[in-house]
């Protein structure tokens, strides 16, 4: 549970080096030290911008789970139109990296379709549609990798299409799909800091603001690492967390076609 505690006492022994260590170099750890009145007050500034860090990455997933839940659905499906259309929004958005997407979106949305989105908005409108491409692709491969005989026996039991996703197939192709969706939502939390180009008071762009004050950049970015380490480690132990209880909840809920067949009423 306090694993990543641990991990943060490891970089303890390395904060002692850096301090006697540098050269010629004068550190300044007072711009961030609890023991000074400035100092309490720049760490207060710092971890303001955890909220909005916070918060867009979780919009921007949660949107990016629906949007690539839909693509994925449309890359699997018959009909020649949707999956053209899923294999192409797949390959176009994966192809564009994120910092220049958060920066079309910021920029020309107000230009192409006369909207003038936030900071806020916008950074999650662009995370969520490079990222929506990923996750079509990690739904893709999570319902691909059911056996043929779950889509073969909930046919013979005479499942139609909908009832045959919702109660066999997305279960069980959920439970195989969360760690790499948990690896996402982690990925996310890191690359919200791509939205300080574009303004938004997120961590990073919290560190950069500081730096134009107190000139000490090394001081205040080493404490920025300090925060997505904490942060990063938090929700990966969050997400594992979630795995172990869904497997043990899931586990003995009748997914497979036979123990549906066999819960069925005659």
């Amino acid at each position: 549970m306090f694993s990543w505690f641990r991990s943060l006492a490891l970089l303890l022994p390395l904060s002692l080096l850096l301090s006697g260590c540098g050269g010629t170099y004068t550190w300044g750890w007072y711009v961030i030290s609890p023991n000074l009145e400035k100092g309490r007050e720049n760490l207060l500034f710092l971890v303001s911008g955890l909220g909005h860090t916070v918060a867009v990455a979780l919009c921007a997933i949660t949107l990016s789970v629906v949007v690539g839940l839909l693509v994925s659905l449309a890359v699997l499906s018959p009909n020649r139109f949707l999956r053209g259309f899923g294999r192409a929004y797949v390959e176009v958005l994966r192809s564009v990296p994120m910092l220049v997407m958060v920066l079309w979106v910021y920029y020309g949305l107000p230009i192409v379709f006369n909207l003038s989105p936030s900071a806020f908005t916008a950074g999650v409108l662009a995370l969520a549609l490079c990222d929506s491409a990923f996750q079509a692709e990690i739904f893709r491969a999570g319902i691909q990798s059911i056996d043929r005989g779950q889509h073969e026996a909930a046919d013979a039991l005479g499942l139609n299409y909908l009832d045959k996703f919702r109660y066999i197939i997305m279960p069980q192709a959920i439970l195989r799909v969360l760690p790499p969706l948990g690896n996402q939502f982690v990925y996310m939390l890191k690359t919200s800091s791509l939205l300080s180009v574009i303004g938004l008071t997120e961590l990073t762009r919290r560190a950069n603001e500081l730096i134009t004050t107190e000139y000490r950049p090394l001081e205040v970015y080493s404490f920025l690492v300090l925060e997505y380490l904490a942060l990063i480690l938090l929700a990966s132990w969050l997400v594992r967390r979630l795995e172990r209880r869904m497997s043990a909840r899931d586990g003995a809920r009748p997914y497979s076609a036979d123990a549906v067949g066999a819960a069925k009423p005659a």
